[in-house]
């Protein structure tokens, strides 16, 4: 795949997590992957899981919302370490959660960013080599 498919599927990617988010929360590690989905118009409402207190507590809050969880953590150890607490402590209060984004990121993404806080500076690169901005989508993909 060559960078400009890449920027199309990484915006389609970003279109399919602003539709899926619709009545989730977004479960996400700092402050600084917040300000990433802002800079990338991903306004969904989120959960810093470090801020929160850990996992356990972030999952909760979720389930006291009565909403779905989308884990979006980083593509590194501890953000599969993060992601998989998520997980269990989501299934065991019988949370309905969504990981598709996420590991879609972590293919698309992974030869050059290991983290949501780069995406921003991921898809200005691939704006600036494609010389364009990203093609539209023609359907839905999900």
């Amino acid at each position: 795949m060559n960078d400009c498919e890449r920027l199309d599927e990484l915006t389609w990617l970003l279109e399919d997590l602003s539709d899926i988010s619709e009545g989730s929360i977004i479960l996400i590690e700092g402050r600084k992957d917040r300000e990433a989905l802002d800079f990338l118009r991903i306004t969904a409402e989120s959960i810093e899981v470090q801020k929160e207190g850990g996992p356990l507590r972030a999952a909760e809050r979720v389930y006291e919302a009565g909403k779905g969880a989308v884990i979006l953590t980083d593509w590194d150890t501890k953000g599969d370490e993060i992601a998989r607490s998520l997980e269990e402590n989501l299934y065991s209060l019988g949370v309905r959660y969504d990981t598709d984004i996420r590991d879609k990121l972590r293919a698309l993404c992974m030869k050059d960013v290991k983290d949501i806080q780069s995406l921003p500076s991921l898809y200005r690169r691939l704006e600036s080599v494609c010389g364009r901005p990203p093609q539209k989508r023609l359907r839905s993909r999900l």
